[in-house]
């Protein structure tokens, strides 16, 4: 941990590396979001913190503060929900179990749905492979990657709209946990949970959401471009009456994806909230 007066923002916490499903590494996203003026910046690869080390290294030569943190699958229903998970143990157990068994439904089903599309499509799983780094979580996001090398489809967008629609033949569904749960477990785990684009593609329903404050939730991610504004209205209400954090962020990818670092950001007041909160590991200060 480095000394510094303090973390400043402004902040994006919510960016994605090749340990997921963006496209650049660590080093390579911590310099994006210096780029685009954040003073702090988080890694929240899908059920992973395979990147942190990278990411921490890259943001100290960087002047950046590193906010240790992962966006961990969950599922209300039919419904995907994902949560951004702040300064946790990574080497929680009940934390880990979850994780892995997250991953290993995300390699399962990526095999699955290989297989049922190479029955129409001249795709392999070593087309997918490739397509991956070195202990990535792999995911949909390198199947359509796969597609755009074979020549099947032009970008990321038109793979998910046709062939890896979840209403398609191809599409195998993924074990997620209950929100309540993921929130229970990283909150366990000493870490800050906070909703993931929260109004958009269905808000969750009220009492659910509830349920997740009372498990530990701390906050909200109320500025992201998927975020629909009527129902933003509605969650601020929520955010005042529990006194929840407010975050901005923008999501970033890299390649494939109009987002850009810094689109959506959070304040220091709301980033020092966080680190406050945070006990199972801690901010990398510039």
């Amino acid at each position: 941990m480095h000394s510094s007066p303090g973390p400043q923002g402004p902040g994006d916490l919510h960016l994605h590396s090749v340990y997921s499903d963006g496209t650049e590494t660590p080093a390579e996203v911590m310099a994006a979001a210096g780029r685009h003026g954040m003073r702090t910046a988080a890694l929240t690869d899908h059920d992973t913190t395979a990147g942190w080390r990278e990411a921490a290294d890259a943001a100290t030569r960087l002047g950046l503060t590193f906010l240790p943190g992962m966006e961990l699958s969950a599922k209300h229903q039919w419904r995907s929900v994902h949560i951004l998970a702040y300064l946790f143990d990574p080497e929680d157990e009940r934390l880990r179990a979850l994780t892995d068994r997250i991953r290993s439904s995300r390699m399962d089903r990526a095999q699955e749905m290989a297989e049922r599309i190479s029955a129409d499509f001249d795709l392999g799983w070593s087309d997918i492979l490739a397509q991956t780094t070195d202990g990535a979580t792999v995911g949909r996001p390198h199947i359509a990657d796969a597609l755009i090398a074979r020549g099947y489809v032009r970008d990321r967008t038109e793979a998910f709209s046709r062939i890896l629609h979840p209403g398609g033949d191809y599409y195998v569904a993924l074990y997620a946990p209950d929100p309540v749960t993921a929130v229970e477990r990283i909150t366990r785990a000493g870490g800050v949970a906070v909703v993931a684009h929260p109004a958009g593609r269905g808000m969750l329903p009220h009492g659910v959401m509830q349920q997740m404050i009372d498990a530990g939730l701390a906050g909200l991610e109320l500025r992201h471009r998927e975020n629909i504004p009527d129902q933003v209205r509605q969650l601020r209400r929520v955010v005042e009456e529990r006194d929840l954090i407010v975050t901005g962020s923008s999501d970033y990818h890299g390649q494939g994806k109009p987002n850009v670092p810094g689109e959506n950001s959070t304040d220091t007041a709301m980033i020092e909230r966080i680190i406050d909160l945070g006990r199972g590991s801690s901010p990398v200060l510039a």
